[in-house]
């Protein structure tokens, strides 16, 4: 095998984000659903002889040392293989979104390389590499929709009806650590069980965005006026939205049948209806020790 071409990269919303402390060490303890969506990054590996490790940006450009040479870099001296690979990257999640875009692109690489360099690494020591390279990473190696608890380590997979959301992404961005810094933050929310989220996983129209909420999203609004304008322009759709993640993207689940106008949106959003996935594309193609 010399070439893997056309390697999704799927991103995630959170449907909810509670704080439910802080450990001594500065992280902080949350509960979360993550849910993949159809909205993919694509990546395309070719291998090289020669143990270099390149990459080249098919759409906008990247930091040099971005997640997908990482997680390349990181597999290399884990298993001490001495093959290389030139990667291309064709960006579309958006970046600065809450939606695990990098680390999804570092999961695949993870998931790819170890096919094509013939590692043969299990996913749990897939996963081992991936949590070094960020908190996220398992959960995309994981391959199901997961209840999410601790630092985002701790994953249980849990089944999700198929549903359809409306994301809005504001023009500007957020930087995760100016949220989680912030003293107003709430970081004491009380713990949440499973069987509470899946009594309202979703809501609906009108007031009911669904279970819980984001914590980290006041803190968001009031560094990111985007966020307060893309939830509005939700709202004005007859849609209650949510932030995922640590923002600035925004969603609200869609029920069948609800049009959106499309020629309300503001020239300074990205708005994409997208759909939940049944499993990551790529699950199956590292085995478990389990």
């Amino acid at each position: 095998m010399q070439s893997l071409y056309d390697i999704p990269a799927p991103a995630k919303l959170n449907l909810f984000l509670h704080i439910t402390g802080r450990r001594a060490d500065g992280y902080h303890l949350m509960q979360s659903v993550f849910m993949l969506i159809d909205w993919c990054d694509t990546l395309h590996f070719e291998r090289r002889a020669d143990g270099k490790i390149s990459r080249e940006d098919l759409s906008w450009p990247l930091p040099e040392d971005d997640l997908c040479t990482r997680a390349a870099h990181a597999l290399q001296q884990t298993t001490g293989c001495k093959e290389g690979v030139h990667i291309g990257v064709a960006k579309s999640v958006p970046a600065q979104a809450g939606m695990g875009g990098g680390s999804s692109d570092a999961a695949s690489t993870l998931l790819a390389l170890n096919r094509l360099w013939n590692c043969n690494l299990s996913l749990e020591a897939l996963a081992r590499i991936g949590l070094a390279l960020g908190a996220d990473v398992p959960f995309f190696l994981g391959g199901h929709h997961a209840w999410v608890e601790g630092i985002g380590e701790i994953l249980t997979p849990i089944p999700l009806a198929k549903a359809d959301f409306l994301i809005v992404k504001p023009d500007a961005g957020l930087d995760t650590r100016m949220i989680f810094s912030d003293p107003s933050l709430k970081r004491d929310s009380e713990p949440a069980i499973i069987s509470g989220f899946a009594a309202n996983a979703f809501g609906n129209t009108g007031s009911n965005p669904g279970f819980g909420r984001n914590d980290l999203q006041a803190v968001a609004q009031k560094l990111c006026p985007g966020v307060t304008q893309a939830l509005a322009w939700l709202a004005s759709q007859g849609l209650s939205g949510r932030m995922t993640g640590s923002g600035s993207a925004v969603f609200a689940h869609l029920p069948q049948g609800v049009v959106w106008d499309a020629a309300s949106v503001p020239n300074a959003f990205q708005v994409r209806q997208c759909s939940s996935l049944d499993a990551h594309p790529l699950h199956g193609w590292a085995t478990s020790d389990s």
